[in-house]
C-alpha cells in the first residue's frame, strides 16, 4: 500500500519526487516507489529524507528500526537530567536563547524567572525575530481555573495570576514586532517547555512544588527519535487552542 505519511510529508515541505531524489542522489522513480509502494530507502538515506522533511524515521517508515534500536535513538536525544529547574546554568540558557535562528517557543504559567535572569530578554528575542525567528510565547490565562489550581496546590493562593500580570507587562513591549506572538491558554500544564531550534528543555512539575524544583530534560532533536517531537507536538496543540493576549486582539 502507499506511504501516505510520506507523500503527505512531502506535500507539506512543497517537494517533488525530483526534489527528493536530488537529496539523497537517487533516480526520482525510486523515490515514487518509496511513495507508491512502501518501499523502504536504505538507512543511510532514511536519516538524511527525515531530517529534511522535519519528521521522525519511525514516523515515515514505521516498521524499518526494529524497537530495541528505536528506543536507543530516542534514549540518545536526552543530553542532561537537572535534577532543579532551578540548576540550570544560566550560561545555557543564555547560549539558546542567543543562538537560536528558526524558532523560540516558550510554553509556561507565567516564567517570571526568565526576565528576571534575563534583563535584556525582550532585546533578544527582537533580534531573534528580526533576524527571522519565529517567536511563540504561551502564558497561562490569569483569569483560568486552572491557573487558579494550581495555586491552590502550591498553597499560594492567587500569587500565580499575579505573576503572569507582572510578566506581560514584560511582553508586552513586543506587541507589534513581526515573528513574534503571544497567547494565552488554559490548560493543565503537566510541564513547562522551552525550545530553541533543535535543543529544548521540558520542566516536569510535581504536585504541590513551584516549577523551580523540578527536573528538568534538556534535549536535543535527533532524526529516528521521538521523544523530543513528542514534547513539540503538545506544544502545537496547546498552541492551536490558545488565544490571542488582550493587546494582539485590540491590534488585530
Amino acid at each position: 500500500m502507499p506511504n501516505e505519511r510520506l507523500r503527505d510529508a512531502m506535500h507539506r515541505n512543497r517537494l517533488t519526487p525530483t526534489d527528493l531524489a536530488a537529496v539523497v542522489g537517487v533516480d526520482p522513480k525510486t523515490v515514487e516507489r518509496w511513495i507508491t509502494q512502501d518501499r523502504v530507502p536504505y538507512p543511510r538515506h532514511r536519516h538524511t529524507l527525515a531530517a529534511r522533511l522535519g519528521e521522525t524515521q519511525s514516523y515515515l517508515w514505521p516498521d524499518a528500526l526494529p524497537a530495541a534500536r528505536a528506543a536507543e535513538v530516542t534514549e540518545s536525544e536526552l543530553i542532561q537530567i537537572y535534577s532543579r529547574r532551578g540548576s540550570i546554568p544560566i550560561e545555557l540558557w543564555r547560549r539558546l536563547l542567543t543562538t537560536a535562528t528558526q524558532q523560540i517557543s516558550i510554553l509556561v504559567y507565567a516564567g517570571l524567572f526568565l526576565p528576571e535572569q534575563h534583563p535584556n530578554l525582550i532585546t533578544i528575542l527582537r533580534e531573534r525575530a528580526e533576524a527571522g525567528a519565529r517567536v511563540r510565547i504561551l502564558l497561562g490565562d490569569p483569569d483560568s481555573p486552572e491557573v487558579a489550581q494550581r495555586g491552590a496546590e502550591e498553597g499560594i493562593g492567587n500569587a500565580i495570576s499575579a505573576k503572569i500580570r507582572n510578566v506581560l507587562t514584560w511582553y508586552e513591549k513586543l506587541d507589534g514586532v513581526d515573528g513574534v506572538s503571544l497567547g494565552l491558554h488554559g490548560t493543565t500544564l503537566y510541564n513547562s517547555i522551552y525550545q530553541f531550534d533543535e535543543e529544548m528543555l521540558v520542566n516536569p512539575h510535581v504536585f504541590g512544588f513551584p516549577a523551580a524544583h523540578a527536573p528538568t530534560l534538556h534535549l536535543r532533536r535527533i532524526a529516528g527519535g521521538d521523544l523530543f517531537n513528542l514534547y513539540a507536538d503538545s506544544f502545537d496543540r496547546i498552541w492551536s487552542a490558545s488565544r490571542p493576549t488582550r493587546q494582539d486582539r485590540e491590534a488585530s
